[in-house]
């Protein structure tokens, strides 16, 4: 499950990326088409001509500027199809300038004579050569020259910490897909990759001084679904392949953070070496999603234990910050362990909060010793924040705010907002993720610097971090999926001043980026610009009245809309939607999204407005029972390797409803079913789960018609008992009859299995027009 060695640039992105068609010498328009937006540009006058053969001359003797070299003719290569050379007195010349101050700064400039980067720092040599690769790729002109017109770009981030954070413990991810996200954080100037190397589920860094970290630590068992066992799975990076990732991200101006999390999220470390945890429990690595109460043994073996792994840490990442997480540590054995309770009156602590904070000053102190800086979670402000520790608020800005002002520097990462495991939409076409939707235009909006810290100490705040947390990551393209084109309005935020920023100049700019994250062989989606449809009234009224008025719109205002009722797929000259369409039911909508040059920028979408379809639910189109919330979207087995058939279910109750039945119309029902593995950890929320009295062995799937009416007895139209999930297949169907009731009405379809069971949830549901 490891590689040996990194992809060469080229070769990693031509192999999967979709060519752009040629349309000849192109002239760039009024609006450079750069992301992030340069702090300052002056336009001139004339232009200069890049096109293959176009020499790229840099110091020999300077190994940053070759590196920024090496890079521009990788990109250039890649997303124009041009082929640059190198030499002397190239029409494009990159050189050290140490009057530009600050390390990622740069100038560059375009005349009629040639172009010219210039920096002082090899970052801004890096961050200038992807600004001019970015003016070289500006349209659909695939492998033709481009004219560039006459600009000075002056340039410089408004943060030094513009962060995506990669989840290789949950689900781990493969080094040629780090490599390749390092590749697209350097085209937008993310310069921070921070990589959770260990939580319960694995253990993904070597440690030679403890070697079950990763020959146990690193591979779990997937649940059993009852037709099969679970599966091993996992895997981990050897310290030379580290090595590796972090010189080419150094190369790129990225530095990579490692984190190392504690005293929750252990397990896997437990598992590995019992006598690390609290109570000599010897747990497997876990294969729940969540909070596990498994803490690690704070006492001096453990801090011993700690030190070590930090020297070997330190040895593979020379940055600055090293990350001790401190999230979601539930107490519970701490505060039952006499072991734990002595040393906490031994040290004069009085509770477990302050345990936790005297521990990370014992690893900010010795980080310190050594150069370093902790980093955490918000949690470690919890008990007192040490003076060596700085914080990354993800549980809003609350933490961020506190600890600025008490003057710690701070990331902003806040929950759901930078969570990039949270969904683009609500189309049923996303991959599995987290419901709160995070649009682009939500992540676009997102201001970094927080209210409530004042002039005084913004200093405090070093930038800004998107997480994408891996429980539902499985291949690279969903990975790749849920980060771009996010990561673009991340970098926005993070690099271009407040005064910069215009949503609207931003979806302009942002589509030749898609384009050349395309070419590299990125999956981007297309979300923000998918057609989206919204009937009038309900599938009932257009199933009696036999007319239905369909509204079209895409999530982020961008683009026009085109359409055709038969089907087909829609062209540059379809026609173009201006107001709802009123059709007849039966009629088959298929809709895309066109830029004003005539290029598609989403793949189009169908509404099917046939009976059957209107009379047909998905999960996607389901809604929460009463009480209930649909928080995640789930694919059918933990490891499933495709992004359908996807689930979204409530953890705490098995319910969901089917919104707005026709009973007048459906007369029974065929309802598709799912088992789905239990396999989340809830800890103290455990008390949110809404048992129902079984009255078979393992439950059963009620009917209910009418549920969401307050004060109205709902009709029970079915009771069927659910398999034995030893033996019963995963996914099954039970049909039954609808009572006869007038209007449109809510059917929910609760599950009682008991909490010992598998989950259960409802992939369709088909209302059918007779008995």
């Amino acid at each position: 499950m490891r590689s040996n060695a990194p992809p060469r640039f080229g070769c990693a992105l031509i192999a999967t990326g979709m060519m752009l068609g040629t349309t000849g010498v192109a002239d760039a328009q009024d609006r450079l088409p750069l992301v992030p937006q340069p702090a300052a540009m002056t336009r001139g006058t004339g232009a200069v001509t890049i096109a293959t053969g176009s020499t790229v001359s840099a110091d020999p003797g300077d190994a940053g500027t070759t590196a920024a070299a090496r890079l521009l003719l990788a990109h250039v290569k890649v997303e124009r199809g041009l082929t640059l050379a190198t030499g002397a007195r190239g029409v494009i010349r990159i050189d050290r300038d140490p009057t530009i101050k600050g390390a990622e700064a740069y100038r560059l400039t375009v005349d009629a004579s040639g172009v010219r980067i210039a920096a002082s720092g090899d970052a801004g040599l890096v961050y200038g050569a992807m600004t001019l690769a970015q003016l070289i790729s500006p349209d659909h002109a695939f492998g033709q020259p481009v004219r560039i017109p006459a600009v000075t770009i002056d340039d410089a981030p408004r943060f030094g910490w513009r962060g995506l954070m990669i989840d290789t413990a949950r689900h781990f991810q493969s080094l040629p897909s780090l490599y390749a996200i390092v590749d697209q954080m350097a085209s937008v100037k993310l310069n921070t990759l921070h990589l959770h190397l260990t939580d319960d589920q694995g253990w993904r860094f070597e440690v030679k001084a403890y070697p079950r970290l990763t020959a146990i630590g690193s591979v779990r068992t997937s649940p059993s679904t009852g037709e099969a066992p679970g599966t091993q799975v996992g895997g981990f990076y050897t310290q030379d392949e580290l090595r590796k990732l972090v010189a080419y991200a150094t190369e790129r101006g990225i530095v990579v953070v490692p984190e190392i999390d504690l005293p929750g999220h252990a397990q896997a470390l437990v598992a590995a070496y019992p006598d690390l945890g609290v109570l000599g429990d010897t747990p497997k690595v876990s294969s729940d999603w969540g909070v596990n109460p498994y803490l690690f043994n704070p006492g001096p073996k453990g801090i011993a234990f700690v030190k070590t792994v930090l020297d070997e840490i330190m040895a593979v990442f020379p940055g600055t910050y090293v990350h001790l997480g401190g999230d979601e540590a539930v107490k519970d054995q701490w505060e039952r362990s006499p072991e734990v309770q002595a040393q906490m009156v031994k040290l004069g602590i009085k509770d477990e909060n302050g345990l936790q904070s005297w521990m990370i000053d014992q690893f900010g102190e010795y980080l310190a010793s050594k150069g370093r800086r902790l980093i955490g979670w918000d949690e470690i402000l919890e008990g007192g924040l040490p003076a060596s520790a700085s914080v990354m608020s993800w549980r809003g800005e609350k933490g961020a705010v506190e600890a600025a002002n008490q003057n710690h520097d701070v990331v902003l990462s806040p929950a759901p907002t930078l969570y990039l495991n949270s969904l683009q939409s609500d189309r049923s076409d996303e991959p599995p993720g987290r419901i709160d939707i995070q649009s682009l235009e939500t992540v676009y909006e997102y201001e970094p610097m927080p209210a409530g810290i004042p002039a005084d100490k913004a200093h405090h705040v070093l930038g800004a971090q998107g997480n994408l947390w891996s429980e539902y990551i499985v291949t690279p393209y969903q990975m790749q999926h849920l980060i771009f084109p996010r990561a673009a309005a991340l970098a926005e935020i993070t690099w271009s001043g407040k005064d910069k920023r215009d949503f609207g100049s931003f979806l302009e700019r942002v589509q030749p980026q898609i384009g050349r994250w395309r070419t590299s062989g990125m999956q981007v989606a297309d979300s923000a610009f998918a057609v989206g449809y919204t009937l009038a009234g309900t599938r009932g009224d257009a199933l009696r009245t036999k007319s239905a008025k369909v509204a079209l719109a895409t999530q982020a205002p961008y683009g026009t809309i085109r359409y055709t009722l038969d089907g087909t797929a829609p062209g540059a000259r379809s026609p173009a939607y201006t107001a709802p369409l009123s059709i007849k039911p039966g009629v088959k909508i298929r809709a895309a999204a066109f830029d004003a040059a005539g290029q598609q920028i989403a793949e189009p979408r169908l509404f099917d407005t046939g009976r059957e379809a209107l009379l047909t639910r998905t999960a996607s189109d389901m809604v929460a029972c009463p009480k209930g919330s649909l928080a995640l979207r789930v694919p059918l087995t933990p490891e499933a390797q495709a992004n359908a058939p996807v689930y979204n279910i409530d953890l705490f109750d098995l319910c969901t409803a089917y919104p707005a039945a026709p009973m007048d119309i459906a007369k029974g029902f065929t309802i598709d079913i799912a088992r789905l593995p239990r396999h989340y950890a809830l800890a103290h929320e455990d008390t949110k789960l809404r048992r129902h009295y079984n009255v078979t062995p393992h439950g059963e799937l009620i009917v209910l018609v009418g549920c969401t009416v307050a004060g109205a007895k709902p009709v029970v139209a079915g009771t069927f008992p659910l398999p034995d999930p030893a033996t019963a297949a995963t996914r099954f169907s039970v049909k039954g009859r609808l009572p006869a009731l007038t209007g449109d009405r809510d059917i929910c379809l609760q599950f009682t299995s008991p909490t010992s069971d598998p989950y259960y949830a409802v992939e369709r549901m088909q209302l059918t027009e007779t008995r």
